[in-house]
């Protein structure tokens, strides 16, 4: 089973030898690949053979790479996560509006479900105003449910005057979280024979990552809970750490104790499934904390 996060932050040579990944800086560390969901390389000052990259493709292990100021600028994908890719883009570009429309309300249900939750164990009265929210949620989101939410929810976590386009160590700390969680998602979607280009909802026609930016809503919230927690820390490295160690938390999903790595591949799976089925159950995106 895949579910270590692999996080190099100084400056070592990565290598392959006997299904391995061998970390050598003053020390020797060996992890076997079988074991590795992610690797997130903060450092510039890394160096990583050919060899590994290409087993850890053949593993299907995500390589994360991050740029001078330690933000995630590009990752590692393989040109084909399935043996029918060429037949599920076919299916892809095929999928019916009624069922993009229907997934996306439910997506934006959960998320502004996840928000309310949030806010209500934080003792913040504002989480019934959402829940009004996410009762009148429609198909596709046509009413904006997911913007007011928005709204509403990040002003009461952050007071009035906070804002998502403001430059500070609350929006890096929450962008910073958001793009290892998207990067894990899209890792998902391409094992499963997809692109992550097509989405259904974001069609941003220069987003490498329209289907990710979908399905990774309703996990949001839970890097929205730790930064909230820590909103007067510095972001350091070591908070990025915590960040990326969210990918190792436990939840309760279809009534069994999971790694969120775990809950990600049978959710992005299930998803999938079901915009060609056509039918959108409810039951895939309930989550719960341990």
């Amino acid at each position: 089973m895949t579910w270590r996060t692999i996080y190099i932050s100084k400056q070592c040579c990565l290598s392959f030898k006997n299904n391995f990944l061998v970390v050598r800086n003053e020390d020797v560390n060996m992890i076997h690949l079988s074991e590795i969901h992610t690797i997130l390389i903060d450092s510039t000052m890394t160096t990583i053979s050919t060899y590994l990259i290409n087993k850890a493709i053949e593993y299907k292990i995500k390589i994360v790479f991050c740029d001078e100021q330690h933000n995630p600028s590009c990752e590692i994908n393989p040109y084909y996560g399935a043996f029918d890719t060429a037949r599920k883009l076919e299916k892809s570009s095929a999928w019916m509006k009624d069922s993009c429309d229907l997934l996306w309300k439910e997506i934006v249900k959960y998320k502004i479900k996840y928000q309310s939750r949030l806010l209500e164990k934080n003792g913040i009265s504002t989480y019934s105003q959402l829940l009004d929210y996410m009762e009148h949620v429609e198909a596709n989101d046509i009413t904006n449910r997911e913007g007011h939410a928005a709204k509403v929810y990040f002003n009461s976590l952050f007071g009035n005057s906070f804002s998502r386009d403001q430059d500070n160590c609350i929006n890096a700390a929450l962008n910073y979280g958001y793009s290892i969680i998207l990067s894990a998602i899209n890792r998902e979607i391409v094992n499963n024979g997809y692109v992550t280009q097509i989405g259904i909802h974001h069609r941003g026609p220069t987003n490498p990552f329209n289907l990710g930016c979908d399905l990774m809503e309703i996990f949001r919230p839970m890097v929205d809970d730790y930064v909230y927690l820590h909103e007067n820390d510095e972001f350091t490295i070591e908070y990025k750490k915590e960040l990326v160690n969210l990918l190792n938390s436990k939840f309760i999903y279809y009534g069994k104790s999971m790694y969120f790595n775990q809950i990600l591949s049978i959710f992005i799976k299930k998803c999938l499934d079901n915009l060609h089925d056509g039918i959108i159950e409810s039951e895939i995106f309930e989550y719960y904390e341990e």
